[in-house]
């Protein structure tokens, strides 16, 4: 079974839900008093039951980066309608900390994020896990249109509400949008909640613990993507 919540609106559950840790899963602000908020930010290494899911999806064959190099982390994050939910996500022990201390500044600043569950429950389909407007990090897979393996691809890079912060760039003179669902957020002039600019906090934070912004590139701009050199 994959190591996540039905992908359907789960309902506010108790802090024993807090210790199982289900993806997804909305919870009480007195849940994660009584549970601890320490304990809702942590990184280990990856557990057999997320790695068997791995398997085939996010962690395929040919993939350089060992399992030791790799970190599961628990995370809490403010959905759309404001309310507390668990989020997880597998990166690069190198950003670990780093991501700790950035998804907390962000949910303390209650920053709304849609949804934060591993690309594993997309099949790790980029464009599904787009859509669904999906915050996740490591996924080995090759930049898109190219050969080169993807930051991603190495846990060292993230995307932050990606329907809302498209990828778009051009080719034979044509506006491509990824994912194809997000054409309305591809028109950045436009002010909406979630959108990353300069001015966004998520923004700021990233840039601070030395990532470098997509939509800060010439020839693509990938509004959703943080990564680390």
């Amino acid at each position: 079974m994959l190591w996540a919540a039905p992908l359907h609106a789960l309902p506010t559950v108790a802090v024993d839900t807090l210790a199982q840790w289900l993806a997804g899963a909305k919870v009480s602000t007195a849940a994660v008093q009584r549970h601890g908020i320490d304990k809702c930010f942590t990184a280990e290494p990856v557990p057999t039951s997320v790695w068997q899911q791995m398997q085939g999806r996010t962690y395929k064959a040919g993939c350089p980066v060992p399992k030791a190099d790799l970190r599961y982390l628990k995370l809490l994050h403010c959905d759309m309608q404001g309310r507390t939910t668990l989020g997880e996500m597998v990166c690069h022990r190198r950003i670990a900390q780093k991501l700790l201390h950035i998804f907390r500044r962000l949910y303390e600043a209650r920053y709304p994020i849609a949804c934060m569950r591993l690309a594993d429950c997309y099949e790790a389909d980029d464009e599904r896990s787009m859509r669904a407007n999906n915050t996740s990090a490591f996924n080995y897979r090759r930049v898109a249109g190219t050969r080169t393996v993807s930051k991603h691809g190495y846990g060292l890079a993230v995307d932050v509400n990606p329907l809302f912060n498209p990828c778009v760039r051009t080719r034979q003179g044509r506006q491509v949008v990824q994912p194809a669902t997000a054409e309305r957020y591809a028109r950045r002039q436009e002010k909406f909640v979630g959108k990353i600019d300069h001015q966004d906090l998520c923004y700021r934070l990233f840039r601070e613990a030395g990532f470098v912004w997509g939509g800060d590139w010439r020839s693509v701009k990938d509004y959703q993507h943080f990564e680390f050199p």
